[in-house]
């Protein structure tokens, strides 16, 4: 898309990499293009041995490093920075801290910025609605609103459900693959939405080279899969070739933990994703599928990834 020449990406994370890479290797770049990436100055100037590694690897892809630090930096700053790109894609999500998202929505809309894809890469916050058990969500649906009032700057939000692997994870209380257990959040019937993050890259690499950018629909919903509670004990039964036990989480026993402990964020996920509103659409009907795009399936990261 020819009127694409400077894009910005905030923060390279796991997510941030991909969608970099994705963008820098897509068939839709011209010579005119320029990637950047958004890092704080510390990260660039004084990086670990890993991430130097990963900075090098950018540079070889022609991305320019860009300092700035974005829970420092005053609106006004960022809308500064912002101004002297047409498309920017925030990889910079709740780790950066209340406020964060809110605040740079504004300042894009204050350097009125041809593009945006905000950091809304998860759940359905529309259909969650305000006053969930993880609070963190109303910041999403006020971008939202914002982003909506106006019309000069076009956006798109990709929704992709949870990252594969953290369903995976023993941390979000569904799979302990230690001890061949797998805990259903709300019940077995329940489902929650997976994309892996590369795939993720693959589809916002897509979506921000169209030429059709936030026409007819703002938001996108993607899936690498679709999967019930009863299914990923099925998937890990036959990928580990071993019975799991299979344990049931209420929404109530969630909520009392909670209660004990307010601030815990594990106990706010596993409420919202055991209610079942919002975290999971149809994988056939997503926007990859209607474009006979294949993302990763929960199987297929099981098999890659936990044998």
């Amino acid at each position: 898309m020819s009127s694409i020449e400077n894009i910005l990406v905030l923060g390279a994370g796991e997510l941030g990499t991909e969608i970099l890479l994705s963008l820098a290797q897509h068939p839709a770049l011209s010579s005119k293009t320029n990637i950047s990436v958004l890092l704080r100055p510390s990260s660039i100037a004084s990086p670990g041995p890993s991430k130097a590694a990963e900075l090098e690897r950018l540079k070889a892809y022609n991305i320019t490093l860009v300092p700035a630090d974005i829970s420092t930096s005053s609106q006004s700053t960022l809308s500064s920075l912002f101004s002297a790109y047409d498309t920017i894609i925030s990889a910079t999500g709740f780790s950066a801290g209340r406020g964060t998202q809110l605040k740079l929505a504004r300042a894009v809309l204050d350097a009125r910025v041809p593009r945006y894809i905000p950091w809304q890469f998860g759940v359905d916050y529309d259909t969650i609605g305000r006053g969930s058990a993880q609070d963190l969500f109303d910041e999403q649906l006020d971008v939202r609103d914002m982003l909506r009032s106006q019309d000069r700057t076009k956006w798109v939000i990709i929704s992709t459900g949870m990252f594969t692997s953290f369903l995976f994870e023993r941390a979000f209380g569904v799979v302990d693959a230690d001890k061949s257990v797998v805990t259903a959040l709300g019940s077995w019937e329940n489902r929650v939405t997976v994309t892996a993050p590369a795939d993720i890259g693959r589809v916002t690499a897509e979506i921000a080279f169209s030429e059709s950018f936030g026409d007819p629909d703002n938001i996108v919903y993607v899936a690498g899969d679709t999967v019930s509670y009863g299914r990923v004990a099925d998937i890990l039964e036959s990928v580990m070739g071993r019975a799991f036990d299979r344990q049931l989480r209420s929404v109530d026993a969630a909520k009392r933990d909670l209660a004990q402990e307010p601030e815990n964020g594990l106990f706010k996920y596993q409420i919202v994703f055991g209610e079942g509103r919002g975290v999971a659409w149809n994988a056939e009907e997503t926007w990859n599928a209607q474009r006979g795009m294949h993302l990763q399936t929960a199987e297929e990261w099981a098999r890659e990834n936990l044998v």
